[in-house]
Formats: structure tokens, sequence, C-alpha cells
């Protein structure tokens, strides 16, 4: 505490000229983020229920044709209808068989449908008398005619389709833009070579009828809604035909639906500002919810500042956060009172214990990262690329059997060499492991090799860290061959509270300087691939005690020992280190 403590201004009151800057801002920020939001969400509204409505208009529309579909497949399918189409006989019969026979099925499925259409039938059958009325007037209830097919042949609709092989299939032919109709167009064929055409079926429909729903739209109001042949890239119907509109109007957003199995698309323009129509409402209510928020929270802090129990209250809610672990906080209390003391005291503790905190947290940082580095090098993609390569050459070739030990070694091998993503495996595994990809390798060498095995049963379950072994057999086969013949030998054994793992082999052998070059950290490992990489992993776990110890000899051979920890199945180390 200063020698002349003075006056002084209350914490509290200190603190209400920030917060309220705080409060402030927030408003500003929260006001700004929630207008633009609640436009978003209203704009994304709108496009939603735009977008169902369209969806059930293009429902509604499709359930109409599907109904003038089942008409067209009512015909289409009907056995006796192909049969009355294909009499024969003299022209009484045949009118009495059409009379009697043939248009009573065609009235038939027009009681299946509540629209009013006009069915049409051109037959080819020449001894069939045309039954028809007007043609040309508008569609005002179900009607039905028979033509013969010759009508057809100056109608340039009917070459097209003949030309293109299109059948069953929505169009807008002869009188139809004129009335504002649309037809179905389908052929009729024999069923005694599905090839024989029979006839011609049309049948039309008001498109105020069939799309009726677009009339009666739950989009906005100023929406316009239109029915757009794609194939003719025209619009055959909307709900505002007086209303233009250009393919790029900015002023509307386009949403379309496809009416399936036709070339057919609803498009639905809704005007942009219909979009925005709220805008000005949320933003006052926006900007009145903030002020609101601004005047009550500025009325709390005066209140807090003259009742609470000035700055303690602060401190201790710094020191509660410092107890959760928010070691970075720090007090900034300045002037001649005595939390001002307070405020530089906690401010040099915490400071010191940040310092520590960071430097232990730091050196764990570095070892997780040796432990990563160490690990991304671990699997040796050379031996995949060759092995894959060596599986390619035995497919061609035909050798199925050692194709087949070769891909099961390969999987064994990455199944243990993963080990589920666990850092740690049991010796017993490790030695799996290597024997998957000795397996491989006798496949490739033509078992120019051999391998022997004297291993302690003991030390099988216990644990350490995964892929120690194999890199050092790789780097056998892959640098020790010095005659036709290479032996090795993988020995393991406890001694007293420690593992000795050996790899022997009868090969090449080493200089003094290549074995220099080789534990020489400051050496690319070109020779010896993952030799101080096994090395510096275990010591990094379980410390200097232990690692990785080369002899060579050139001409005689090399043996490498590893030094591991006595460790129980269970991870559970059994060595009492100082």
């Amino acid at each position: 505490m200063p020698d002349r403590p003075g006056r002084y201004i209350p914490f509290s009151y200190k603190m209400m000229v920030p917060y309220l800057l705080l409060v402030m801002m927030t408003d500003i920020i929260v006001g700004y983020f929630s207008y633009h939001s609640a436009v978003q969400s209203r704009t994304e509204l709108v496009q939603a229920n735009a977008a169902g409505a369209l969806r059930q208009m293009r429902d509604n529309t499709r359930y109409q044709m599907a109904d003038l579909q089942a008409v067209s497949d009512s015909l289409f399918s009907s056995p006796s209808y192909q049969s009355y189409l294909q009499v024969a006989g003299d022209r009484a019969a045949v009118y009495e068989t059409t009379m009697r026979g043939l248009l009573p099925l065609m009235e038939t499925p027009l009681k299946m449908t509540a629209q009013n259409l006009r069915m049409i039938v051109y037959v080819t059958n020449s001894r069939i008398d045309e039954i028809h009325g007007n043609l040309n007037m508008d569609i005002q209830d179900k009607s039905y005619a028979l033509l013969s097919i010759n009508r057809l042949s100056s109608q340039s609709w009917h070459a097209d389709m003949v030309a293109s092989g299109e059948d069953n299939v929505w169009r807008q032919v002869d009188n139809d833009a004129e009335f504002g109709n649309l037809s179905l167009l389908r052929k009729l064929i024999s069923f005694t070579d599905y090839q024989t055409e029979i006839g011609f079926l049309r049948i039309t429909v008001p498109m105020k009828e069939l799309f009726h729903s677009l009339l009666i739209s739950g989009i906005s109001q100023d929406s316009i809604i239109q029915v757009v042949d794609e194939r003719e890239n025209r619009v055959l119907f909307s709900n505002a035909p007086d209303r233009e509109l250009s393919a790029k109007d900015g002023r509307f957003l386009t949403i379309a639906e496809e009416i399936p199995n036709t070339d057919l698309v609803l498009r639905a323009n809704i005007p942009i500002s219909a979009l925005h129509q709220d805008a000005g409402r949320i933003g006052l209510i926006t900007l009145s919810v903030c002020g609101i928020s601004f005047v009550v929270m500025a009325v709390m802090a005066f209140l807090v500042a003259q009742y609470s129990g000035r700055s303690i209250k602060h401190i201790l809610s710094c020191i509660r956060l410092f107890q959760a672990g928010q070691f970075s906080k720090r007090l900034a209390l300045t002037g001649n009172d005595e939390f001002a003391q307070i405020s530089a005291a906690f401010n040099r503790m915490a400071q010191n214990i940040d310092e520590l905190i960071r430097e232990v947290y730091l050196q764990g940082i570095q070892k997780k990262e040796a432990e990563l580095t160490a690990l991304q090098a671990q699997i040796n993609p050379h031996f995949l690329y060759n092995t894959l390569s060596s599986i390619n050459s035995l497919a061609h070739i035909g050798e199925t059997k050692k194709l087949g030990a070769m891909v099961a070694g390969l999987a064994r091998f990455y199944r243990l060499t993963l080990n589920e993503g666990n850092l740690f495996i049991p010796i017993g595994k490790e030695i799996d492991q290597v024997k998957s990809y000795l397996d491989i390798q006798a496949i490739k060498y033509a078992n120019r090799f051999t391998v022997s095995y004297e291993l302690d049963p003991d030390i099988l379950p216990c644990q350490t860290i995964k892929l120690i072994v194999q890199p050092f057999v790789e780097n056998v086969l892959k640098h020790a061959w010095f005659e036709e013949r290479i032996h090795i030998r993988l020995m393991g054994s406890r001694q007293g509270e420690r593992i000795e793992l050996r790899i022997i082999d009868n090969g090449l052998g080493m200089t003094r300087e290549a074995l220099r070059r080789l534990s020489d950290p400051h050496q690319p490992e070109t020779g010896g691939y993952g030799v101080r990489n096994v090395n510096e992993r275990i010591r990094l776990q379980y410390g200097d005690l232990y690692g990785v110890h080369i002899f060579s000899r050139l001409g005689i051979g090399t043996t490498v020992r590893i030094m591991l920890p006595y460790e129980d199945g269970k991870g559970q180390r059994r060595l009492n280190e100082a």
C-alpha cells in the first residue's frame, strides 16, 4: 500500500465507462448480425415456401398428365381395341364392328378422367370410316374422333416425330397453340409383331385445365409462373401472359422444377422485392431491441457500480478464473489504491506460473512432434510400391498361388503395422509383422534367404513401441547381399529387467566409416533406413538407458542389438529406475 493513499476513484466507476462502451459495441455487432440473419432467414423462408409451392404445382400437373397417360395406356394395351383397329371384311361388317365395338371402347377411357379433352385416333385400316366433329373449335367437353392416318401425311410435326423416332410425348401441334391446348402423341402398334403401326393416338387437353394449379399458386402475388418447353425454348403457358419476362431479368429470382418424362419445366419468377419486403420492419425491431438493451445495461451498470463491493469482486473473479485453468488472465489495475498493489502481486505470480506451465507444455509438444515425425516415417512407401509391382507381375504371368500369398501377406503386414492406430504392440505381434514382411520378400526373392527365430516365450506378451525390428530386417535384404544366399537370425531374450532383441545376418557387413555415418544424427539415412528413427523413438519413450547398438565387420556380417525395458502384457514396466 502506498505511503500516501490520497484520493482515488472507486474501481467500479472506472470500469463502468469501458463496460458501457463494450455493451454498445456488442449491441451494434449483435444488432447488425441479427438484422442480416433475420433478413436472410426471411429470404430463405420465402424461397423455401416458393420452392415447396412449385413442387406442389409440379406434382399436381404430373397427376393431371398421369391421368391422361392412363387414358392413353388403356387404349394402347387393350387387345380388343387392337382387334377392332385391324378388323377385316366388307365395309358394312366393318362399320357394324366400328359402331358396336370400337366406338364404345373409345368412350370407356373418357369416363376415367374428369378433365375435358379431345381424343383423336388416326387409323391405318382403310376399311374404317372417319367419324369426327368440328376439330378446330375450343375444347369444352369430352369428345373423340376416328380419322384416317392419311390426314397426318401433310403434318410437319408428324414427319418430325417419325424422323426422330419420338413416341409418347407431349407437344403443341397443329392448332394447339391457337386454342391454348397441349397434346399427348403416341403411336399404336400391333401386338402381333410389335412393329406394325395400326394407328396414331392424339389426346388434346386445354392447358388452362392441365395447369390450373399455376393460376392459384401460393407464391407471392407478383410472381410469374411459366410452363416452358425446353426442347423448343418457348413459353407454353403463364399465369400472367400479358407480362413479358426476359431470361436474365435481374428483378426476379427464378426457381425451376422439371416435369418428369417430359420436356416441360415449371419456372417460378419471384420478384426480388418480395424477398426483402420485411427488411424495414425487421431493421426497426432490431434497432429498438438493441436500444432498449443498451439502456437497460447502462442502468444495471450504474447500479452495480454504486452498490457492489468495489473492486474486490473483480479480483475474486480473476482468481477464480486462474483456479479454473485460465492462466493468461491478468489484472489491469492502476492508481494509488490498495488494489493496484494486489494487481501487481497477482500478475507477477501469474506470470511466473504461466511461464513454468508454458515451459513444461512446450517440452511436451516437442516430444509429441518428435513422435509424430517418427511415426510418419515408419512405413516405407517403396515397400508398398515394390510389392504392388510384384503382385502385378505375378498376375500377368498367372502365378495365382504366389499372388494370393503375397496379397494375404501384404494385408497381414499392414494390419499388424497399423495396429488399430496404437503406438504400443506386443513383441509377439511385432515378430508376426516381421514374418509377414519376410513371407512377401520370400516370394519376391525366390527363397534366396533363410530365417531362424530364437525367441524367449516369456518376452512375447511384453509391450513395446511398434516397428522397431522390421526396418533392420529390411536393411539386410536391401544392403547386406554378399553371395547368392543370406541367413537372418532373429533372437530375443530377457536380461534381468531388460529385453534384448538381436537381428544377425551373415551378409556384406559395414566399414567403421559407414557405422560412424549411420550413428551421426547430422547425416541423412541414405544407407540405413529407419536405424536412427528406431533409436530415437526408443530413447524418447524409455530414456537413454535403452536404444539400438550395431556391430558389424566387412565381409562377415552385422549384429543389431535393441535394448528395451521389460514390461508385462498390460504395458506396466517392471524396471525400477532411479
